[in-house]
């Protein structure tokens, strides 16, 4: 909780900054600053908070990660990019946290090559949102906010 309103974090890794110009016709034409302007408004409509961060560095979203720990986050929702089949450090810091996460990917990637089909994440996530396009980020916020417990802060 922040400021008595459910918080959510929503990170986005490697790539996602190209969201809408990168292959739009597998991951779509919105941008991720479309996607943080729906979120916020979402967010407001449902008298909670969110923060959103992305990076391509694999140690910038580690951090994140464990500013969260203390920062009143009571959910994360992120979509690691390639560090989706590569990064036990993310894993890693995700369990250390203790945070309920969700894992979100616009485009299937069970649709996609075999390598992709693997994640780090999946085994550990509250849930999974897969091929909804930047859509996922809405569904992923909103449950988030109705379902998952609020954290004590530490």
């Amino acid at each position: 909780m922040r400021d008595g309103k459910k918080s959510v974090l929503v990170i986005n890794g490697p790539n996602l900054n190209l969201l809408g110009t990168r292959e739009p016709q597998l991951y779509g034409y919105e941008t991720l600053m479309d996607v943080e302007a729906a979120g916020k408004q979402q967010a407001e409509q449902l008298g909670a908070h969110v923060d959103f961060y992305q990076s391509n560095w694999e140690g910038a979203l580690v951090d994140k990660i464990q500013t969260a720990r203390t920062d009143g986050t009571d959910g994360i929702v992120i979509n690691p990019g390639g560090f989706t089949h590569t990064s036990v450090a993310i894993r890693d810091a995700l369990l250390a946290v203790s945070i309920p996460f969700i894992e979100l990917h616009v485009a299937n990637i069970h649709a996609r090559e075999e390598w992709r089909h693997h994640s780090y994440f999946s085994d550990k996530a509250k849930a999974i949102i897969v091929g909804c396009g930047a859509a996922g980020y809405q569904y992923a916020i909103e449950h988030v906010v109705k379902k998952f417990p609020e954290r004590k802060r530490e």
